[in-house]
């Protein structure tokens, strides 16, 4: 039994969930992929998949051994890249995800770039707004954006992402300029729908009123991060519709600098609330953690990084 060849059929099946699927993938017909399949199994001696004729399924042993067997790929070919050409030509595949509005401006414009460095790499970029599971997907990358929940995966942080409340000068010619953030709750507000992201609300930072003995009260140095939840006529899963919306006038917006700096420069949209703007969260690249990872993904962080990490970049987008 070739265990190397196994194993990519394996993680093949396991990711597309068919064996006809990964056969046709392979370009071999279904039988000889269940006979490698088979064979590996006796090979272990555990099951690792339950085949049916509608679907299959991981057992136990094979969830585990599926994440083990991505890695060892990984690492063997990251073994052929470092000695092909020098150790500096990169090759094979490298599947990327990244949320839908931040992945329309900021990654699928690079990506071509990239490839043209890397002739020899192939990339498959998927946009979603959902926390893709990567190794269950068979993902290298994920492109992030905010606060990161802790998991067991790596993250690298590229740039800031800062936010800011905006509207159009018409907007608030015609209802007036909130001067504190709890002025947002009497203004027509857009809000992303309770099933997308911002489910803590807006974030804002405040001054700490300090207490003196003498019963006197000032405002300290430090300073204090709340939510608020403003709430509006309207409300939107989509960002880009909340972005389109905000140009038209309907309301107070609280978004991504990248997403609406161009607006801002072209006087389109006015930042409200700025002395208040919250510390920026992060730009993420997330990937699983391995011990040596393939040339191809260290390729692709350094070069997000190389353009993220430019100011003149986010001037410019």
């Amino acid at each position: 039994m070739d265990k190397l060849k196994a194993f990519e059929s394996f993680v093949s099946v396991a990711l597309k969930g068919s064996l006809t699927a990964a056969a046709k993938a392979e370009g071999v017909a279904p039988a000889i992929m269940g006979r490698r399949l088979d064979s590996l199994e006796a090979h272990l001696g555990v099951k690792l998949l339950v085949r049916t004729t509608r679907r299959i399924t991981l057992t136990h042993e094979g969830t585990a051994f599926l994440e083990d067997c991505q890695r060892l790929l990984a690492e063997v070919a990251n073994a052929e890249a470092s000695v092909s050409a020098g150790g500096l030509k990169a090759s094979g595949h490298l599947r990327i995800t990244a949320p839908a509005g931040f992945g329309r401006r900021h990654v699928a414009p690079l990506v071509p770039k990239f490839h043209s460095m890397h002739p020899d790499v192939t990339v498959s970029l998927n946009l979603s707004d959902r926390v893709v599971d990567l190794a269950a997907e068979g993902f290298d990358c994920a492109v992030r954006v905010g606060d990161l929940p802790d998991s067991s995966l790596v993250s690298v942080r590229m740039a800031d992402n800062r936010r800011l409340c905006v509207a159009t000068p018409e907007f608030l010619k015609r209802y007036g300029t909130p001067k504190v953030p709890s002025d947002l709750m009497r203004f027509r507000c857009l809000t992303l729908s309770s099933d997308a992201s911002q489910t803590r609300g807006w974030a804002f930072r405040l001054p700490v009123t300090v207490k003196h003995s003498e019963g006197k009260t000032s405002e300290g140095s430090s300073h204090e991060v709340i939510h608020l939840r403003p709430s509006g006529p309207m409300d939107c899963s989509d960002g880009q519709v909340l972005h389109d919306w905000c140009l038209a006038g309907h309301g107070i917006a609280w978004r991504s600098t990248w997403e609406v700096e161009t607006e801002i420069n072209s006087g389109q949209l006015v930042p409200v609330l700025e002395e208040f703007a919250a510390p920026p969260n992060g730009i993420y690249a997330v990937f699983s953690q391995r011990k040596h990872l393939p040339l191809r993904l260290r390729l692709w962080i350094d070069f997000l990084k190389d353009h993220y990490g430019q100011a003149t970049y986010w001037s410019g987008t």
